[in-house]
This record gives C-alpha cells, structure tokens and sequence, in this order.
C-alpha cells in the first residue's frame, strides 16, 4: 500500500525523512549492479535528524550501515536507543558481502522503522518481519511508489528473477538493419548512435550473438566524454569460437572483457548473466539472436531508432518469429516517442550514412495478455 502522506501511523516529520531519503539514494546518479540505491536517516523521538546515509552501490556499506556510522560518530551510539529509521527499501535480513541491515538496527537499539518499498529479492526480503518479532514497531509500504521508480529496472529483475533485457534496434522505415550488399553499416544518423551510447551507459551488459561479432566486430563500449566511464561487461551468445583478432576477442584499453556464453538457449545465457551480477542485459545482436528471445518471451522492453529511409531488401530486424497469421502477432505498447534531431556528432568512424537525417526512438513494452 503506498501512503502520499503521512497517515494515522506515519507522522508528517517520517514522510519528510522519507523525501530526504529517497534523494540522498539518488546522491550518485545511476548505480549498476546487484544492489539498489538506497537512503536512509535517523530520527529521536522529537523528529529531528540524527544522521543519515546512502548505498554506493555492491559491496559497500548499506544505508543503514553508513546512517548507523555516521550518528555514532555524531552523537554517541547512546542516542540511537529509541530511534527512528526511515528508510526507502526495507532493511535487509541477509549475509552477503555485508551484515543484514535489520539486525545492525536491533543492535542499534532503533525502536521504530518505516521503510517505502518491500524488498523484492527473495535472498534479502524478511528484514521487516524479523524487526517486528524482536519487539520493534515497523510501518512498510510508505511512498511505495516513489522508491520503485528509484530503481525500476533492478525492482523488476528480481520480480523476474532473471536480468531485465532491453532490445536495441536501428533499422530503415521498412525494418531493414542494412542494405542487401552490406554498403551501410549505419542506417541511422550521428546523432541517434550517440543516443545509443547514452543507453549503453545505463546498462551493466551488451550482449551480441556470436555472428554479429565475425560480421561486424563491435566494441560494445560506451564512447562519449560526457557519460560516465565505466562500461557494462560485453557479452557474446553462441557457441563458434570468437576471431582472434575481433575487438571482443581481447579486453579493451580500459580493462573491460567479454564473457563468451557458450549457449544458443537465452535462458542458459540469463541465467548465466544473473549469476554474474546482472541485473540489465542491453541486447544489441541481429536478428537470429533477437528472434530467439522474443520467442522464449524474454523481452521486456524495446528501445527502437527508426531512420527515415526504405531499402525494400536487406536483413530483417528480427528473425522469424513462428508467426503464421495476425492474430498471432506480438503486440507491443509505446511508452515513449523521442524525436532525435541531428547534432555534434561525437563518435570517431564512418561518415554518417544519413547527414542531418531527423531519427525517431521508440520506447515500447511487449504488451502482457489479459
């Protein structure tokens, strides 16, 4: 249940806290990875702040850890006995590669906790119920809706319990990726290449099958000054050998490798991925590699850079499907519609196949049966 404000067992002073929170888990933009964003303050029994916190992202102190920290520094480990926690997600009661939150808070001596969103990882959920058995008054479910939309995509791969993936398409206004003898490489413009580096950066992994490498040998990083430097792990899906002399066949000049999953069953390859640490799978191969996982339905969003030209032949943007007659097609529903106007264009390579083109991306969603 989301509360918008503070109800009959949330005071006004915990919803403010909750704001501060879920900003402070913004702190640091985007964080990849196993783990959430995550704020979290401390509060006396007046409301006021006593401290407060923020995950970095895996492996680092979780908020609750770090609000922990910083108010025994502040004030004494005696001024947490009977305090509040406000925290965007609830506190965890799992052994990672750190403690579980809810006991950290017991210890604490915290009396009360209100958290926003239920923790949806299996291994992590049940830090609310061990609280409440150990005598501490726990709210849930308070702005609910704000902390989901702080890590939606992480919140839904552990709903999946697989990587969420999102395909990457450009092609022409017929759905053509090339043109029948392979003379154009880039059939959107400039402009739209960069935006795709933009998508690359908010991902922790592009995956390709293995003929995309021995057809095109893509980099798969994210080469833009302005975007955040570290690179999503390259994935190859398929069980030829990479060419020892492909970009992906050695790491890049920034230390990025490629991890070549042996397999042309996506879900061996997710699960696979899911064991990594990864959370969000960027697929950007041609159409055999697209075709096989819309037909195991593991796609979960579209991300489409539509160019205005028509080549009436050349390699389709996804491979056959199975489907025979309309009543079988896959339905999709737009969630965005972005008009890309040509800009600087700040890739280094071929002259752009379509100066000055205005592009569309298209954000859609596989629309789910009733």
């Amino acid at each position: 249940m989301t509360t918008a404000t503070a109800g009959p067992n949330v005071r006004p002073a915990e919803v403010d806290a909750l704001r501060r929170a879920l900003d402070l888990a913004a702190t640091d933009g985007l964080v990849l990875g196993p783990n959430p964003r995550v704020g979290c303050v401390l509060l006396d029994a007046d409301g006021a702040t006593i401290a407060e916190g923020f995950h970095r992202g895996a492996g680092t102190p979780h908020a609750e850890a770090v609000a922990l920290a910083n108010a025994r520094a502040a004030v004494g480990p005696d001024a947490l006995r009977g305090a509040t926690a406000v925290v965007t997600l609830e506190p965890c009661a799992h052994t990672g590669r750190t403690g579980p939150c809810a006991e950290a808070l017991l210890e604490a001596g915290i009396a009360r906790v209100v958290f926003a969103q239920p923790d949806p990882n299996p291994l992590a959920a049940g830090g609310g119920a061990l609280l409440r058995a150990a005598g501490v008054d726990v709210v849930g479910g308070v702005l609910d809706d704000e902390a989901r939309a702080l890590n939606p995509v992480w919140t839904e791969a552990m709903e999946l319990g697989r990587p969420f993936v999102t395909w990457k398409v450009a092609a022409s206004l017929d759905g053509r990726t090339a043109a029948a003898d392979g003379t154009s490489r880039w059939i959107t413009s400039a402009a739209s290449r960069a935006d795709v580096h933009r998508l690359r950066a908010g991902v922790d992994t592009v995956l390709v099958g293995s003929g995309t490498v021995a057809a095109d040998d893509p980099s798969l990083t994210v080469r833009d000054a302005d975007l955040p430097g570290r690179q999503p792990l390259r994935a190859v899906m398929g069980l030829r050998d990479l060419p020892p002399s492909s970009r992906l066949a050695v790491p890049d000049p920034d230390g990025t490798e490629t991890l070549h999953l042996r397999t042309h069953d996506p879900r061996e390859a997710l699960t696979a991925l899911w064991a990594a640490d990864r959370r969000h799978v960027l697929l950007e191969g041609g159409a055999t590699l697209a075709a096989a996982f819309w037909r195991a339905g593991l796609v979960d969003e579209v991300v489409a850079y539509v160019a205005p030209v028509l080549l009436g032949t050349g390699p389709p943007a996804v491979g056959d499907l199975g489907i025979s007659t309309i009543t079988g097609a896959l339905r999709l529903d737009v969630t965005d519609v972005a008009v890309i106007t040509p800009g600087p264009d700040h890739l280094d390579g071929p002259a752009d196949a379509g100066p000055g083109e205005t592009n569309v991306r298209l954000t859609l969603r596989p629309r789910k049966e009733s």
